[in-house]
């Protein structure tokens, strides 16, 4: 694949088709970059950690989202790290806002309590 300028920077809250986990569907829903930019760069690629309601059944590792504004969300929201997505850059509709710093760190931190040993 060629080399192309990233649009997506890490932190970015976007709206795109997120796949569901248990069926072959998808809801358009805002999600959280979690890839750096050499990955959508090299590949196209974006990984993406789902953004849902806080009014949903809590999960351990969700992450509230404080700072609703620059987030670019209308209501109450937390990113939800157990749920992440591969997508190609090109689906996504449109950069809504970024997460807050200590909301980063949080994030962060519980995907990489979910990754293989290192």
């Amino acid at each position: 694949m060629t080399s192309r300028r990233a649009r997506f920077r890490p932190f970015d809250v976007v709206v795109v088709p997120f796949p569901y986990a248990d069926r072959l569907a998808e809801k358009r829903r805002p999600a959280l970059v979690v890839s750096n930019e050499r990955l959508e760069t090299a590949h196209g690629l974006v990984w993406l950690a789902m953004i849902t309601s806080a009014k949903n059944a809590p999960w351990p590792e969700d992450v509230a989202i404080n700072d609703l504004a620059e987030a670019g969300l209308p209501s109450a929201s937390v990113v939800r790290p157990a749920k992440v997505a591969t997508v190609d850059a090109a689906r996504i509709l449109r950069r809504a806002g970024r997460l807050a710093g200590a909301e980063r760190k949080a994030v962060a931190s519980a995907i990489g309590d979910l990754l293989a040993d290192r």
